[in-house]
């Protein structure tokens, strides 16, 4: 729902905040006075075109701003993150027209382009007279708003979930026939990659570590050697060794102990770090004792080391990644190898969904038919209660071109059918589609009509109706009134209008007036309170002379409507 409407230096209109409820809100005032001003800053906030000529004179840029509610209206939250953009219960936008021609748009204070504004605001709003923003002018709008009229989700639910199981089983089929074409080169390439890696006898993924160490060691020889020998020396073989000269720390504490048995556990203590070097001195001795070059093994180490090296770069980035590389061209090449079972398999499961598929896109076509009708016969009614009993309306089911084959059909995720809404305004005329309708006030009664049918279903939140009244009065005033009242029950509702039996319908009543100060036209809209509307529709009644008599007759209409 649009809840504030903020206009600055646009066309005839300085400074202009608007609040807006929901209800029926009517706007009135003299030809000329820029009702339609309004309309056009709102189409402005909605993706429209921006014309440098909507600047104020004097002024260097226009801006409009509209703060619209979102609760009511997931979809285009949705839209919002999908954006990237903060999604929450409001959106806030910005319009500024330059005249210098750098326009500039802002999405809840982010920059964004008009078609990103478009795509985010698309089905907030629908405007009459303003083609783009008529939701029913899309044909693609028709087919989503028949299902929601005639309470076709579940069906719509059971299509798509069908046509995605169709759709991933072609996927399937033609990623194998892709591979069972390619088949005979894939397989002579896998066995060529699989001999290579069997050659290799890869079991261990930790093998190239291990000889990794090996390879230091042998390379190393002469160093290990004398490094142990130190070592061995330090320890035990040389004079005043470490084992030595704890032998004789030993033999102290013996003497000690004789004295003093508190010393006993240290004594314990030196004990094992004699143990501890003698045992130490023997190891690194025999170590260093029974080092072999090993020229020839050291070489076979070293050639299987750039094997390794040489299949990971060809087929991962370790030894483990190469192993699971090699299981997975074994599977692939049975997965090849029985290619022509598993074709044939999904095939036959293919047939089946596909049967699934038509029989519910069936279902659903029937479904749609039934509801067309229904709705034909409504809107039929309601045009006719309009002033236009003469219209015809129809609703065209055609088979789409294009989705997943059923047959000799498509069916996709929304079914099998493309829906339009087709009128003729006129007996005699072949129903058109409804963009090609030239007269504005026409179209506008259609729309309402069709508004009064589907507005309880309807995904807009706000609609705005101008040259709803276009060459009607009488009985005729009354009715439109009367489903502009309806019609706002369940959503909010601007109407232009400038019959006094409309206007007195409204919850709430704008009066749009324009004034010259310092030879500057400035416009301007008004609140009116009961006295206003009174005076209001007095005027409309009875020309810029106001009398008793329509006076009289304005109070009465006021009451009588608000009351009804």
């Amino acid at each position: 729902m649009l809840l504030a409407l903020s206009i600055r230096d646009f066309a005839i209109i300085e400074t202009l905040d608007l609040d807006l409820g929901p209800g029926l809100t009517v706007i009135t005032g003299e030809t000329g006075a820029g009702k339609s001003v309004l309309i056009d800053a709102l189409n402005l906030v909605l993706g429209g075109r921006a014309r440098t000529e909507v600047v104020r004179t004097g002024a260097d840029e226009a801006r409009v701003e509209a703060l619209f509610d979102l609760r009511d209206t997931p979809g285009a939250r949705e839209r919002l993150a999908q954006a990237g953009l903060d999604a929450g219960d409001e959106l806030v936008v910005r319009r500024i027209v330059s005249k210098s021609g750098r326009h500039k748009v802002y999405l809840n204070g982010n920059l964004a382009t008009v078609n990103t504004l478009a795509q985010i605001t698309g089905g907030l709003v629908d405007i009459s007279g303003q083609h783009e923003h008529y939701s029913l002018l899309r044909p693609e709008a028709h087919l989503e708003l028949l299902d929601r009229v005639a309470g076709l989700s579940a069906l719509r639910d059971q299509v798509e979930a069908a046509h995605q199981g169709v759709a991933v089983l072609d996927a399937r089929i033609a990623d194998l026939r892709a591979r069972q074409r390619n088949r005979a080169d894939r397989e002579d390439f896998l066995r060529f990659q699989l001999e290579e890696l069997d050659r290799a006898r890869l079991e261990d993924p930790g093998e190239e570590e291990q000889l990794d160490r090996e390879a230091r060691r042998l390379g190393n020889v002469e160093k290990l050697r004398q490094f142990a020998a130190s070592a061995e020396e330090e320890l035990y073989g040389a004079k005043g060794a470490a084992a030595e000269r704890l032998a004789r720390a030993v033999r102290h504490v013996e003497r000690l102990i004789e004295m003093d048995t508190e010393l006993a556990p240290l004594l314990d203590d030196l004990n094992s770090a004699l143990a501890i070097a003698e045992d130490a001195g023997r190891t690194l001795g025999s170590y260093g004792r029974d080092l072999n070059a090993e020229p020839d093994r050291l070489e076979q180490v070293q050639d299987r080391l750039g094997l390794f090296a040489r299949l990971r770069r060809k087929y991962g980035a370790s030894l483990a990644e190469v192993i699971e590389r090699q299981d997975e061209m074994r599977a692939e090449l049975d997965e090849l190898a029985g290619g022509e079972d598993a074709l044939s398999e999904l095939v036959k499961d293919r047939l089946r969904a596909a049967d699934a598929l038509g029989g519910a896109a069936d279902k659903l076509t029937a479904a749609r038919r039934a509801g067309g009708d229904a709705l034909l016969t409504q809107v039929t009614a309601g045009l006719a209660d309009l002033g236009m009993g003469g219209a015809r309306l129809a609703v065209d089911l055609s088979a789409i071109t294009s989705g997943v084959e059923v047959g000799d059909r498509f069916v996709g995720p929304r079914g099998a059918d493309r829906v339009e809404f087709l009128l003729s305004a006129n007996p005699g005329e072949q129903p058109q589609p409804l963009n090609r309708i030239a007269s504005g006030g026409e179209l506008s009664r259609f729309m309402l009509a069709v508004k009064g049918v589907i507005a309880a279903r309807d995904p807009v939140a706000t609609y705005v109706f101008d040259e709803v009244d276009a060459g009607v009065g009488g009985p005729t005033a009354d009715a439109i009134g009367q489903k502009l009242r309806a019609v706002s029950a369940s959503r909010q509702a601007l109407c232009i209008t400038h019959l006094p039996q409309i206007a007195a319908m409204g919850d709430t009543h704008w009066y749009v007036s324009k004034a010259v100060q310092d030879d500057r036209t400035h416009a301007r809209v008004s609140t009116l309170d009961r006295a206003g509307r009174v005076a209001e529709l007095a005027r409309m009644l009875g020309g810029a002379k106001v009398t008793k008599t329509t006076r009289a007759a304005a109070e009465e209409m006021l009451d009588s409507r608000q009351a009804g």
